[in-house]
């Protein structure tokens, strides 16, 4: 099993650690994409239009600042230094010992800064969307979909592949449809669903968290993960496409 998760917006920055080295992460076929995507968002933080660029307001002028001396920046795991609704509810600091290493194993964040993360991966606070156009690298989607390919789609071979990412990060990367699901979370309102973008993210979280957290072996398969959600969820499948992977729909009352 491979859980897909997006990035938080938000960051809580190390307040100690090691600087960033780029040799301690996942995925090291992409180290140079890595090096242009920081250089150009150094190079966009330091402008005069760097708030445009980034679509930040003047309240993130410290965290746009920031993304000048990423490389001198204290780093702590990624999944420390990600939080917000989706991490609150998946909970890593509550997991055991046995349960985070579960985690770190099952667990890669598609991100705009570095491409693909291991859960574990020591990597400073940066402000960063995948929907932001770089002068340098241009659309952040289109530029690492064309490195994520090889290193992901050999990450993922033989595992079932559980993708709780947004839209804006799914464009990233597309795996094989037949061996991947896509989590949607809905609510039932006068009798119609609804998707609710808060409750989404949550709902995500808390299912990594119980794929992570059950007893017995992961999902193998669609069927699998339909059964695992039936645990927590009412839930349903619908079946892949030769485009478009299955769809975990859960529906929450």
């Amino acid at each position: 099993m491979l859980i897909l998760l997006p990035p938080s917006e938000g960051k809580t920055p190390a307040i100690t650690g090691s600087a960033f080295d780029p040799d301690k992460l996942h995925f090291p076929g992409l180290t140079d994409a890595r090096k242009q995507v920081l250089a150009a968002l150094a190079d966009a933080s330091s402008a005069d239009d760097a708030h445009g660029v980034l679509g930040v307001g003047p309240s993130l002028a410290a965290e746009v600042r920031r993304n000048t001396v990423l490389h001198a920046e204290p780093c702590a795991p990624a999944h420390s230094i990600y939080t917000g609704v989706l991490y609150d509810a998946l909970g890593y600091a509550d997991l055991t010992p046995d349960q985070q290493r579960r985690a770190d194993a099952a667990v890669v964040v598609i991100s705009g800064l570095w491409g693909a993360l291991g859960f574990s991966d020591p990597i400073p606070a940066y402000r960063l969307s995948m929907a932001v156009k770089l002068p340098e690298t241009g659309k952040l989607a289109s530029f690492w979909k064309k490195h994520l390919g090889e290193a992901l789609g050999d990450y993922a071979a033989g595992h079932l592949v559980v993708d709780c990412r947004s839209s804006t990060y799914a464009a990233a990367w597309a795996p094989e449809p037949a061996k991947a699901a896509a989590v949607n979370v809905f609510q039932v309102r006068n009798g119609k669903r609804t998707v609710v973008s808060h409750f989404a993210k949550h709902t995500r979280g808390e299912l990594a968290r119980h794929l992570l957290t059950r007893s017995g072996s992961d999902p193998a398969t669609p069927e699998e993960l339909l059964a695992a959600a039936r645990e927590k969820w009412e839930a349903e499948l619908v079946p892949a496409t030769a485009r478009k992977p299955y769809q975990l729909n859960i529906i929450l009352p």
